[in-house]
């Protein structure tokens, strides 16, 4: 069974929750959110069909903040045109 392991990192669920709440970036909430929800028992499939998202990604959420922590799920700008109004 897929678990996060928030201990690991001296977290819990409600710490995964506050960061989601006030997170900069909408994917970086939902990606904690979705931790969240794992947390209290559902699993990365209900969550990921849930938000829309595969169930695999979800998954692999897990996976690596199971390797690095929260900071492994922060988003980052990885290419693409520069948005027109930049966020701040």
């Amino acid at each position: 069974m897929l678990r996060v392991e928030c201990d690991r990192w001296n977290e819990s669920a409600s710490k995964l929750r506050e960061e989601a709440l006030k997170a900069n970036h909408a994917r970086t909430r939902e990606r904690l959110m979705a931790l969240y929800e794992i947390c209290n028992g559902k699993s990365a499939t209900k969550v990921g069909r849930e938000t829309g998202r595969n169930p695999q990604t979800v998954m692999e959420w897990v996976h690596r903040y199971n390797l690095s922590g929260i900071k492994a799920l922060l988003y980052q700008r990885t290419g693409g045109h520069p948005p027109f109004f930049p966020q701040k």
